[in-house]
């Protein structure tokens, strides 16, 4: 059965987050970098909370459980479920005493008037009440039975034990059927009768339904609407405020002693003799019990306070227990920002505050904000990241690492100008996908006129684009290698050099876009992995360090490749795998002499087809130090030792030097 809740209209006073998908994405880079997955960093944010554009801090699902459970524990710390008894009691011995008052009254009255016979009769009737007011029994029930039968001198006290009867009645029945209204104010024989019927035509709703027919909600909410005053939508609303308000009053039940719960089981039978009515509410509880078994039925509450509570108040307390584990139930089970649009905002603005409410809607439309603004999509039921996002993501790594370069070093003030190595010539040629966007506006928005005619505005096409032609175009194509391997997991390496790898491809796709990047994952073994695989990577969880394979893959990637051929490679420790014939892998540690050697072959073999590999070492031991000095020593290559902090820098730094290099060389060449 689907949980249905209800939203307030806007009144223009509830004060929102200013909510921007692309910072708010932007918050959540890191942990889908280190996730690899859109869903798992989506239950991050939910988990942790965020910070819209303004600084304001959404709070997480986590910082709200926190809350539910002290609003939780701040309602048993109210007050005893005892009291609920004490209250009846008190108002029986207020009866009790308002007749016994009546009866000496009447006894002095009959004395005083000097008839020996009349004073005596006076006597035996005095004697006859107080005797059974004296006899009746302890239990709240059996003294309610009793009273009932008992023949009150007091107009007065009976009117009052009338009431308090009819008062109970009314409780009882609101345990059942969640209705607060003047409905069920007045129990007369005909409203009573109505509400049988009222029980009865529900209990038919619920079978029709089951059976697949039309349940006939609406002839029902225009026969007995007046028993609903919160006016539900739909037959489905209608039960689960009934299943809320019937578990409330068992969870009650089942919080107090067993003597507690005897008698007010006993005095809702005694109350609730007709068996008609009995039968249609017991129906309609095992039909509830079944719709909805995750209500908490008969779940006790342990109450700590010492102040006595009243039947209504205690009532009160259960279902709002009630509301705060359902709220508590679905926030643990949320496992995706649209779920929490299940919430009722209203109740949670009440038991949580205006800064839970306004978090938690924030938060469900997390991921309909960043479908929207493109930087997500959702495919057969599960989201991932578009090629927006995944650019959004490398922009961003790229910033974060620029950003921390000093600024006499080759920063973002300077990748702008780099990448194709070029001299103008003042000559334009037509855009082409791939060449640096250096826009000659003059030829672009003349070409634009002449396609259009003249006029304002002017309308620009891809067509009209003309750039700069440059001189000397330099090339290079590159294959980063990166270690996948457990250690790299483990000794929380692993993030810097996935956000690095994600910086390089961004920086080459954007600024030098006729360079080749190719990335290769090793582990046990090396695979290839595509660009818009690259935010979803994980480490594997296999052993080794299998630098021979995927030396052998970047190498036939680059055979097909022009200009100056590169790998880099990003690793923490020394090969301890290669391939065999046949394709399978052999692993030893530490690195065997074979391994070394077959390795070394497939450096021979690179350094031969000119591709120079250059090495970033992690953290390195003298392993590592040792085998990477002879690999370096036979390619002539550059080995770089650097830590998780600094790998980003001195990649990009290294790349981007490669780059300015190249692009000497080219003009010297022109």
């Amino acid at each position: 059965m689907a949980t249905r809740f209800t939203y307030s209209r806007w009144d223009g006073t509830q004060k929102g987050f200013d909510l921007d998908a692309e910072a708010l994405f932007d918050q959540m880079a890191d942990n889908l970098l280190a996730n690899g997955d859109v869903a798992s960093a989506l239950r991050r944010a939910m988990q942790q909370g965020l910070r819209d554009r303004d600084g304001n801090r959404m709070q997480g699902l986590r910082e709200m459980l926190e809350r539910l459970r002290e609003a939780r524990q701040e309602r048993l710390d109210r007050g005893d479920l005892g009291g609920v008894f004490k209250e009846i009691a008190d108002a029986l011995d207020d009866v009790v005493d308002e007749e016994r008052h009546a009866i000496d009254n009447a006894l002095a009255d009959a004395e005083r008037r000097g008839d020996e016979r009349r004073a005596e009769n006076g006597r035996r009737t005095a004697e006859d009440r107080n005797f059974r007011l004296d006899m009746l029994p302890d239990d709240l029930a059996g003294k309610v039975r009793e009273l009932s039968a008992y023949d009150f001198e007091s107009a007065d006290a009976r009117r009052r034990f009338e009431e308090l009867v009819e008062k109970l009645r009314q409780q009882m029945m609101q345990q059942m059927v969640d209705q607060m209204s003047s409905a069920v104010q007045d129990m007369s024989p005909e409203q009573m009768q109505r509400t049988k019927e009222m029980l009865a035509a529900l209990n038919e709703m619920i079978r029709r339904r089951d059976d697949g027919e039309d349940p006939g909600f609406e002839q029902f909410m225009q026969e007995f609407g007046d028993f609903f005053p919160e006016n539900p939508s739909s037959l489905d609303e209608l039960l689960q405020n009934m299943a809320a308000r019937m578990a409330a009053a068992q969870a009650m039940l089942a919080s107090m002693t067993p003597e507690q719960r005897a008698q007010l089981q006993a005095l809702n039978d005694q109350l609730m003799e007709d068996m008609d009515l009995q039968w249609q509410v017991d129906q309609l509880g095992r039909s509830l019990r079944q719709m909805f078994p995750g209500e908490g039925w008969g779940q006790p509450q342990e109450f700590t306070g010492e102040s006595p509570m009243g039947f209504g108040e205690a009532m009160q307390t259960m279902q709002e227990l009630g509301e705060l584990d359902r709220l508590e139930n679905l926030m643990r089970g949320a496992s995706s920002p649209g779920q929490l649009a299940e919430v009722d905002l209203d109740r949670v603005r009440d038991m949580l505050g205006d800064d839970a409410a306004r978090s938690l809607e924030a938060l469900a439309r997390l991921a309909r904000m960043l479908e929207e603004e493109g930087l997500v999509k959702s495919k057969d039921g599960r989201l991932e990241l578009t090629p927006k996002g995944m650019r959004r993501i490398g922009s961003n790594s790229l910033r974060d690492l620029f950003s921390r370069l000093a600024k006499d070093k080759a920063g973002r003030h300077a990748v702008a100008r780099l990448g194709q190595g070029h001299e103008r010539t003042h000559e334009t040629k037509p855009y082409e996908w791939g060449d640096p966007f250096e826009l000659d506006l003059e030829r672009t928005l003349r070409n634009a006129i002449r396609r259009e005619g003249g006029g304002t505005p002017v309308r620009l096409s891809p067509d009209d684009f003309e750039i700069e032609r440059t001189e000397h175009l330099t090339r290079s194509a590159t294959v980063l290698m990166l270690d996948l391997s457990n250690s790299m997991y483990w000794q929380g390496r692993f993030l810097p050099a996935k956000k690095m790898a994600v910086a390089l491809q961004s920086l080459i796709s954007s600024q030098f876009p006729r360079d080749f990047l190719g990335i290769v994952g090793f582990s046990h073994i090396a695979y290839e992995i595509g660009a818009h695989e690259l935010a979803e990577v994980q480490c594997d969880q296999q052993q080794g360090t299998n630098l021979h394979h995927g030396l052998m893959l970047a190498r036939r990637m680059l055979a097909g490749q022009t200009g100056n051929k590169q790998i880099i490679v990003v690793t923490d420790g020394e090969p301890t795998a290669h391939v065999l014939d046949g394709g399978r892998y052999y692993f030893d540690w530490p690195m065997s002499q074979e391994t070394g050697e077959v390795t070394l072959r497939e450096v021979l073999r690179c350094t031969r087809d000119d591709i120079r590999i250059n090495t970033f070492m992690i953290d390195a031991d003298d392993h590592l130090r040792d085998f990477v000095e002879r690999l370096t020593a036979m390619n002539g290559g550059r080995a770089f030792f650097t830590d998780s902090n600094s790998l980003g820098d001195y990649v990009l730094l290294d790349f981007i030097e490669h780059k300015r290099q190249m692009s000497r060389r080219g003009r010297r060449a022109g």
